[in-house]
């Protein structure tokens, strides 16, 4: 089952819903308004809470006859983790390992309006129901020049198998083209991760302000991306910035200069991005046509709207849990950031 969705059945169901659009794999449940952290825990089917159990192992010793004696042994340092509604086993973990329910996940998102005003646009689980991820969106824009807004998305995703820690980030996404803009500020980080361990239900509840998700980081990326919208950037500019941001180092860029063979796909990349960069329609506004947002804007656009994937679920990992995409654009924005203090000498 390529899309490793959860399917439940005592419900019959998939574990996963989406707001209005098509849901993924044309599985799971569509629909039409906003729920509320509750009612997205039931469409997603993450109503389930997990458990630890103590594992054990038989020793069986032959008496006389068909008489034997089995003898419990207790694994000690490990626990199975299992879901309570369907007693299924989603993983082993070790003795310090905290589990997290999806409630707790839910109420992250809540903690950061008070839960009212944050829009709940996907969610589900995968494989057994052992890893969950849940995608809202905060109520506010960032606005970049006159006509240009920019929503506000947050990504939760975590597990129950002992595999990988609780992380959350934070992805402005532009409304036009449905870019995915990953973007670590000054002091801030768009992502943050938690360790299965001690108290991590109550770090997860304040992790918010660890990230600076507020209405302070809002105000310095709609800071930062109106003064990109006011800097001109050549074309060759832009084409030698998508070159830089997606190389993997510096002999991707000298097998590219030099024409060598082994840089065919690479080149490829870029003149798509380059391709988009010019002619989308996304890229005629006035804070993207010939400006250092639209560069940057070009590369994010790549990733999501003209880069292929293999199907959703390689998409989203390489969007959001450090995959190719997420790295580069991260790489775009900090180019971005130093070609507006030092010029065409930051691609250097």
């Amino acid at each position: 089952m390529a899309h490793n969705i959860n399917f439940n059945e005592q419900t019959g169901k998939h574990s996963f819903f989406s707001v209005n659009e098509k849901a993924w794999h044309n599985l799971g449940q569509i629909v039409t308004d906003y729920p509320n952290s509750k009612e997205a825990l039931i469409f997603a089917g993450l109503d389930y809470e997990v458990v630890k159990k103590d594992i054990y192992t038989h020793d069986g010793e032959i008496g006389q006859g068909m008489d034997f004696l089995i003898r419990d042994i207790k694994i000690p340092n490990h626990q199975a983790t299992i879901r309570t509604d369907t007693n299924q086993v989603l993983g082993v973990v070790g003795k310090d390992y905290e589990v997290v329910q999806n409630v707790d996940a839910f109420a992250f998102f809540d903690s950061i309006v008070g839960g009212d005003g944050i829009l709940y646009e996907t969610a589900g689980s995968l494989g057994n129901g052992e890893r969950i991820f849940i995608t809202a969106k905060l109520p506010n824009y960032i606005k970049v020049g006159k006509d240009d807004l920019i929503e506000q998305y947050l990504f939760l995703t975590t597990s129950h198998d002992g595999y990988g820690s609780i992380t959350a980030a934070f992805t402005p996404v532009r409304i036009v083209c449905n870019n995915t803009l990953n973007a670590a500020l000054r002091n801030h980080s768009n992502s943050i991760k938690i360790r299965h361990t001690a108290n991590a239900k109550e770090r997860l509840t304040v992790a918010h302000t660890i990230m600076g998700i507020s209405n302070q980081l809002s105000e310095q990326l709609e800071d930062i991306m109106n003064i990109w919208a006011k800097i001109p950037i050549m074309d060759n500019e832009v084409k030698k910035l998508i070159q830089v941001a997606l190389a993997h180092n510096k002999e991707t860029l000298h097998n590219l200069s030099a024409g060598n063979e082994n840089s065919a796909y690479f080149e490829k990349m870029c003149d798509n991005a380059f391709e988009y960069a010019m002619s989308n329609e996304t890229q005629s506004m006035p804070t993207t046509k010939g400006t250092l947002f639209g560069a940057y804007n070009a590369v994010t656009g790549y990733f999501q709207n003209v880069r292929e994937y293999k199907d959703s679920e390689a998409k989203l990992k390489s969007m959001m849990f450090g995959g190719l995409a997420q790295m580069r654009t991260q790489k775009a924005f900090d180019l971005c950031n130093q070609f507006a203090s030092k010029g065409i000498s930051a691609l250097n």
